[in-house]
């Protein structure tokens, strides 16, 4: 079984060179101490500490926390800028993210209430970790069968199904055939330094 601090433990970042500066950057800038910043996000100090010093990298899931965590955006996360906030993303400008296994696009600007990304969900990446956050969230299947957990339900979505969400009820993201899954997801940003996400493994199940 992984953990939220054990799971990511991959050694320094090699995908993403900006996240250790800006991490700390934008909790200091939102007024949080690494003890509290940690356990807003379910890790400890230290595990926090690490992801700040490039020791560790993070996964999307854990990213996305610490952005609504900090209010703010992956993106921004990443070191990454968009002059003027122009309402067009083209496909030349998706470059390709890499973070726990899964790949994402950025597919909307920084700075928004919402944050919308394309997301490659590669089998077993991940399958273990729940979530429970506040916002809501929206997501649309590509390609390949998609196996989401929301409370106490399982249900396979298949290419046009959609889902959304209250991001409050637990849920699980997991591909469901070999080949991995791609989606639209959108979520919520939480502009508030108060917005957690809990990650942990569902004991005695598989993805």
């Amino acid at each position: 079984m992984s953990s939220p601090e054990t799971g990511t433990e991959t050694g320094p970042a090699e995908n993403l060179p900006a996240v250790a500066p800006q991490l700390r950057a934008l909790r200091r800038r939102a007024s949080l101490t690494l003890e509290v910043a940690a356990r807003a996000a379910g890790l400890s100090p230290a595990h926090l500490s690490r992801l700040e010093t490039g020791q560790r990298q993070p996964s999307l899931p854990m990213l996305l926390a610490l952005a609504r965590i900090y209010g703010t955006t992956v993106s921004e996360l990443l070191g990454e800028t968009v002059a003027d906030r122009d309402a067009v993303v083209r496909a030349a400008d998706m470059e390709p993210t890499r973070a726990g296994g899964w790949t994402y696009w950025q597919a909307g600007a920084p700075g928004r209430g919402m944050q919308a990304l394309r997301v490659h969900v590669p089998y077993g990446a991940q399958g273990d970790i729940v979530r429970v956050h506040p916002g809501e969230e929206w997501l649309y299947v590509l390609k390949g069968r998609l196996r989401l957990r929301l409370g106490d339900t399982t249900q396979v979505l298949e290419p046009g199904d959609s889902a959304h969400f209250d991001s409050l009820t637990p849920h699980r993201l997991a591909a469901a055939d070999h080949n991995g899954t791609e989606l639209l997801f959108v979520h919520t940003l939480l502009q508030s330094p108060t917005a957690t996400l809990c990650l942990g493994p569902t004991p005695g199940e598989t993805p």
